[in-house]
């Protein structure tokens, strides 16, 4: 059983960085591939970065390649996602999410695949 609680959205002008913050609870989170996703209003949730259980690959939506940066560090039980160069379209709920794994992969891309889910936090792109 893993708890997942995301921090760090908030509003921010176009342009600009936020790093959102999801922490994990449980003594297995290496064992765990780990992601983001964003849902915006009447929006399908969809996937924004996956990271492998070791951080040695990772993977990101088209949307955010180049501009978002996914990382974890293990030893915190946390994973991380840097966002920069932000715009307005990137404006939703963003959710961390777990998927128990005995590989390194990381193509796990649709909802479905992952087992856990944090309760998601609001980031808001102003124009």
């Amino acid at each position: 059983q893993v708890q997942l609680a995301e921090s760090g959205g908030g509003l921010v002008q176009a342009g600009g960085s936020l790093r959102l913050s999801c922490a994990a609870s449980g003594r297995t989170f290496s064992s765990y591939a780990m992601a983001w996703f964003r849902q915006a209003p009447g929006k399908e949730r969809e996937f924004v970065a996956a990271i492998s259980r070791s951080a040695g690959s990772t993977d990101y939506s088209d949307s955010v390649k180049g501009r978002f940066t996914i990382s974890r560090d293990n030893a915190k039980n946390s994973v991380y996602l840097q966002m920069n160069s932000l715009r307005p379209e990137d404006t939703a709920v963003y959710y961390c999410a777990a998927k128990a794994v005995t590989t390194y992969s990381v193509h796990y891309y649709h909802p479905s695949n992952y087992d856990y889910w944090g309760q998601g936090t609001q980031v808001t792109v102003s124009s």
